[in-house]
């Protein structure tokens, strides 16, 4: 048997080397377009920075190596312009230039994905770079390091604008990031953004939030010029717009295609033709949660994706169940990390879901060092099905988003969450895990034992005579910030001044971080009063608030008093 492999990277090569490994008489040939046949693609930002200071370190196989090991015929610099279905055949551009026919039995598309480059004004001046391959991580650095920019500009807030936007301040640039959504990284929502934005704009990155690239003129220095009308002086500009699926070789050859032009194949990776296969950032998954198919460009389900192939391909019936879209990125001194679906999913694919907010200590709070971390946690009002995640934190972010990754692949509810036995020492996390309380959080909403409003809600809920909003923080805490119209009534001095509440009214209970606003609620509910809480408290409404002011951390919004 033939296997020819079009692309390498993480889904090409994890599809060679596992053929391989399950049939030793195969010949395999794999063939990649760029010079570097597999390479850490999420490292290349790293490199640009020069935490990652050793070209060959970005390197994870060679052609000789790959020779040498798994006797699999790698060529680099060739380039797959046509499929033959029919003759089952594929034309090939090698390094001279010059085509020539490969016969294959089965076949593996690993194209990836390409960096978007929009037909704009002044994208053509060599100061205008992207990083998508290894070439393109050489050509920044070198840059960077020979002609010493004192600003950039990074188009798109994606992971690979935020890496490259760190990487370049590490590095004494001044940074300013464009962004077409009102927030950063996508795969979060909009509030629980907020505290990203403070964390960039603590580090010196001009954020430009709703806004968008329209021209860039070239001079002595260059000139982006946005749609708003701003105009920023730079002498480097990053375009970092996303990507989408290459599958122009996949659309050529009349294979079937589906969100975002990407590749449609079942659970088998198998495509419309039974003898070609496809892997990685160029297909069309099954969203693990949602069900509805999707394009998930992440290197974990990439690579699992190349395995599933190659069993088939040696006869191993394997499945690819869906993707979550897992993901972690380190934004300075902050990670931020996700999976299953976010609030914005939801309501477009119109899933019911409840969500709750907890804010809780990387560790033990009596051992030196902890952070706090902001969870977001989705879950089916119904069964309680956990559907997604969201933690913005420092250390042990992502060990949470795992476990929580987890449980939705074991289709886990947050009653599961509540019972899961995690471990704990003080240097390292709590009794009560950052897990086990969304999970207890989830589950007093559950079950009724909490109403909740929320921080796009308080404002209007203030306005309306029918609700009376008491903040049970400390004096100190109130006189420090507070929700207009509220009351200062400390819950350690709720039952005794409880005259003093309205039992006409419907009562916003606000803390901190929506403990003491619970343990109010609770106190209340059974002294006949209808409550509900302000979830994640005043410190999730005040970094969004702030965030929506003019991002100087003194600034307050009008609904806010210092």
């Amino acid at each position: 048997m033939k296997v020819v492999i079009i692309g390498g990277v993480a889904g090409g090569a994890s599809a060679a080397a596992r053929l391989r490994r399950l049939d030793e008489n195969a010949e395999i040939v794999m063939l990649e377009r760029t010079g570097f046949v597999s390479y850490a693609n999420c490292g290349l930002p790293y490199y640009v920075g020069g935490v990652i200071e050793e070209k060959n370190k970005l390197t994870l196989q060679t052609p000789l190596s790959f020779a040498a090991r798994f006797n699999i015929d790698a060529r680099v610099k060739s380039e797959a312009v046509k499929i033959d279905r029919k003759n089952k055949t594929v034309t090939i551009k090698g390094p001279d230039g010059e085509e020539y026919l490969e016969k294959y039995d089965k076949l593996i598309l690993a194209p990836g994905a390409k960096a978007m480059r929009p037909s704009l004004p002044g994208l053509d001046d060599p100061r205008v770079l992207s990083l998508r391959t290894v070439e393109d991580a050489f050509a920044m650095r070198d840059f960077v390091v020979e002609k010493k920019p004192k600003k950039a500009v990074v188009c798109g807030a994606g992971y690979i604008g935020l890496e490259v936007a760190e990487n370049l301040v590490d590095m004494g640039v001044k940074v300013s990031i464009v962004q077409r959504p009102n927030q950063v990284l996508p795969p979060i929502d909009r509030e629980m953004a907020a505290d990203v934005h403070l964390n960039l704009r603590a580090h010196g990155v001009d954020l430009h939030l709703s806004d968008a690239l329209e021209s860039v003129e070239s001079g002595d220095g260059l000139t982006v010029v946005l749609k708003s009308g701003t105009r920023l002086e730079t002498d480097l500009v990053i375009v970092a717009l996303g990507v989408s699926p290459d599958t122009a070789l996949a659309k050529n050859a009349e294979l079937e295609l589906g969100v975002k032009g990407s590749i449609v194949v079942d659970e088998h990776m198998r495509t419309s033709d039974p003898d070609i296969y496809a892997v990685g950032d160029a297909v069309q998954v099954k969203n693990f949660v949602t069900g509805k198919p999707a394009n998930i460009a992440l290197a974990g389900p990439a690579n699992k994706q190349g395995r599933i192939a190659a069993d088939n391909i040696a006869g191993i019936e394997s499945k690819f169940d869906g993707s979550l879209g897992s993901s972690v990125i380190k934004v300075f001194d902050m990670t931020v990390a996700a999976t299953g679906i976010n609030e914005k999913q939801a309501k477009d694919l119109d899933i019911p879901y409840d969500k709750v907010y907890t804010y809780s200590a990387t560790h033990a709070t009596y051992y030196p060092g902890g952070r706090n971390m902001s969870v977001k946690t989705l879950f089916d009002p119904e069964t309680g099905r956990v559907l997604g995640a969201q933690i913005v934190g420092y250390e042990g972010v992502e060990k949470r988003v795992d476990v929580i990754a987890t449980a939705i692949h074991g289709h886990m509810t947050v009653r599961d969450l509540e019972e899961l036995d995690l471990t704990y020492a003080p240097p390292f996390s709590s009794a009560k895990d950052p897990v086990n309380y969304a999970g207890f959080v989830a589950c007093n909403v559950l079950d009724g034992r909490v109403k909740q409003c929320f921080w796009d809600e308080i404002d209007d809920l203030a306005k309306n005579e029918g609700y009376f909003l008491v903040d049970v923080r400390k004096p100190v805490e109130f006189d420090l910030g507070s929700i207009k119209g509220s009351v200062n009534i400390p819950v350690d001095d709720l039952r005794k001044r409880i005259g003093e509440i309205p039992k006409d009214k419907k009562i916003v209970l606000i803390c901190h971080s929506a403990l003491r606003s619970y343990i109010a609620a609770r106190i209340l509910e059974q002294k006949g009063y209808g409550c509900c809480h302000l979830a994640g408290g005043y410190r999730l409404y005040a970094s969004v608030m702030k965030d929506s002011a003019t991002g100087s951390p003194s600034d307050y919004p009008c609904g806010v008093k210092k």
